[in-house]
């Protein structure tokens, strides 16, 4: 174990943040660069090496973390490295981006604040770009089987480095203008700079994996033909039908999708854009949707020059602390969370749900009217005289998506089965109803967290493997029945 008394003389210290007034200013990740380094091998000697690391358990991708705690603590850098990259292909992604279900998990957790095991993580790959131990990993022979993979987030990305490294040709299609899906377009710059996805792009160039952008599978490229054309096909599309708010008003301009408002301020970090099509310069901003896209709403409304931010909930306000009987250790407790984003200002409001806009001559929307909500019978019910109006000249709708993108065709042409949420059907190795096409990450899931992303890829990998080759050497997979207690 890294340090026998380290959980006992070190508390648990996080990453330092830029302050508020600095950071809304740009588009720069939030933590002060460097800023980790001088203290992470004293976080790493708080792991225990437990006899039973739940840790494990707690992660999706099944991370080795007490040894890559141990090798951190002894600035063994070089062979860190090699152990957090056995089990997870995208280390810096996760490190900034994934909710770290692993510390919810961790034993020390139990009584003392968890090991910042997301922080060793995020040290440890940046150390590695740093030092040069990322290198790119070509197959030493290829099999002359193809294969496409229809979405490039993390789960297409992920199944198609494990599938180029064993020896097949792999061929990413994309149908956005560049290489990452929601990675690129759907989380912040704020969040992680893309610069993280353009190394990894680079490094799987290198290994072999082509790219294909700006194609559109079901409408640029049936199906049918990208099946005739390959031995095999990975679908990693996401679960991207947004969740939308029927209600009287919503035709208002001004009304935007998460989706629809986010990726114009990558665009314009890309140099699409000199100023954002959709802004919220100047205006009332309405975040409708308290989850992690919501927060990604609000940093991007700061930055932008907002008025006034809102962040509506429809639930209630969470716990500060874990409940001891409705969500016990190691589970993944629902907690009331401040982001860097909410430290930056604005509002949060729960318990309440929309009942309609309203908007100005012209068919701007201008007031959100709004009423208190209660659990009445298992139901959420509105309180009578509890409705009023919060100015709104720019709402977002960030409440989740339902499934797969049905209107391109893809799902029809396929012929794919859908399982009764309305995700695209899949057995034990990741294949749907359809021989040689198979399905990983929210697609097949429904919307989750990038780690399980990470890890449906690299299971459907091995899957495609399998069926190409009648055997695999990839790493076992993750069964898409298995649940964590995390999830």
């Amino acid at each position: 174990m890294a340090d026998p008394k380290g959980f006992l003389q070190y508390g648990r210290e996080v990453a330092t943040t830029r302050p508020v007034e600095e950071r809304v200013k740009d588009w720069n990740e939030v933590y002060v660069p460097g800023s980790l380094l001088p203290i992470i091998s004293k976080q790493a000697s708080r792991c225990m090496d437990c006899g039973i690391p739940f840790c494990h358990n707690g992660c999706p991708l099944g991370n080795l973390i007490p040894e890559w705690n141990d090798y951190a603590y002894r600035e063994d850098w070089a062979a860190a490295s090699e152990r957090l990259h056995a089990t997870n292909n995208f280390p810096e992604f996760t490190g900034r981006l994934c909710p770290a279900p692993c510390e919810s998990a961790c034993v020390l957790g139990i009584n003392q604040p968890p090991v910042t095991i997301k922080n060793v993580e995020v040290s440890i790959i940046d150390k590695a770009w740093e030092t040069g131990d990322v290198a790119p990993q070509i197959p030493e022979r290829l099999s002359g089987k193809t294969v496409a993979v229809v979405g490039s987030g993390p789960a297409g990305l992920a199944a198609a480095q494990q599938l180029t490294r064993a020896g097949h040709t792999v061929a990413v299609y994309e149908r956005a203008d560049r290489i990452g899906g929601l990675l690129r377009y759907g989380i912040p710059e704020f969040k992680m700079e893309k610069r993280h996805i353009n190394r990894r792009i680079e490094q799987m160039r290198a290994e072999g994996t082509r790219f294909r952008t700006g194609i559109e599978i079901g409408r640029d490229l049936k199906s049918t033909d990208l099946k005739k054309r390959y031995d095999a096909v990975v679908l990693a599309v996401g679960a991207t039908t947004a969740r939308d708010l029927p209600v009287p008003g919503r035709e208002l301009k001004g009304i935007y999708q998460a989706m629809e408002y986010l990726p114009l301020s990558n665009k314009v970090q890309e140099g699409d854009y000199v100023t954002a099509p959709i802004s919220a310069e100047g205006k009332h901003v309405v975040v409708i949707g308290g989850g992690d896209t919501g927060a990604d709403c609000v940093g991007t409304a700061h930055r932008q020059g907002a008025a006034s931010v809102t962040q509506l909930e429809i639930m209630p306000r969470p716990n500060d602390e874990r409940h001891p009987t409705n969500q016990p250790w190691p589970t993944f407790p629902i907690l009331y969370k401040v982001t860097s984003a909410h430290e930056e200002g604005g509002e949060r409001i729960y318990s309440v749900s929309t009942t309609h806009f309203e908007g100005d001559e012209d068919g701007n929307v201008q007031w959100l009217h709004l009423a208190e909500v209660d659990f009445v019978d298992g139901k959420l019910t509105r309180k009578p005289g509890t409705e009023r109006k919060i100015p709104a000249q720019l709402v977002t709708l960030a409440m989740g998506f339902t499934g797969t993108d049905r209107d391109n065709g893809l799902v029809e042409q396929f012929g794919l089965d859908l399982d009764e949420r309305g995700n695209i059907a899949r057995d034990a190795d990741f294949q749907t109803n359809v021989p040689g096409v198979f399905v990983a990450g929210d697609a097949g899931r429904g919307q989750s967290l990038i780690v399980w992303a990470i890890a449906e890829g690299r299971s459907a990998a091995r899957g495609v493997d399998r069926f190409l080759t009648g055997a695999s050497e990839l790493p076992a997979p993750i069964r898409p029945t298995d649940r964590a207690l995390t999830v």
